[in-house]
């Protein structure tokens, strides 16, 4: 496989965990449950680590430089912790007795 083909198959992977990012964000903002909206949530971390995953596969190809990645993983990196930030409380609040035992 040439490395054209392969960088592009990496970009539409990227292109389509970031999309599941932002929709399971936008459908989290409209859960019809305390649930739901962790479960929308939790779907957007595991995508973004995937994101994550990828761009250190860029780096470590030589596909983008050290500095890029630096700059994407700590974007990746607040966007998760802001997705835990809002998790978190959630999850004490439908499940206390187990979060606070």
């Amino acid at each position: 496989m040439n490395e054209i083909k392969q960088e592009r198959i990496m970009s539409k992977q990227i292109l389509r965990s970031d999309t599941s990012v932002r929709t399971n964000i936008r459908e989290g903002l409209f859960a019809e449950s305390p649930a739901d909206f962790i479960h929308k949530y939790s779907i957007a971390q595991k995508e973004r680590s995937e994101t994550l995953y990828r761009f250190e596969l860029l780096n470590k190809t030589d596909h983008i430089t050290t500095e890029q990645n630096v700059s994407l993983d700590t974007d990746c990196t607040e966007l998760m912790k802001m997705l835990t930030s809002s998790i978190i409380p959630r999850k004490k609040n439908l499940c206390p007795l187990i979060t606070n035992p």
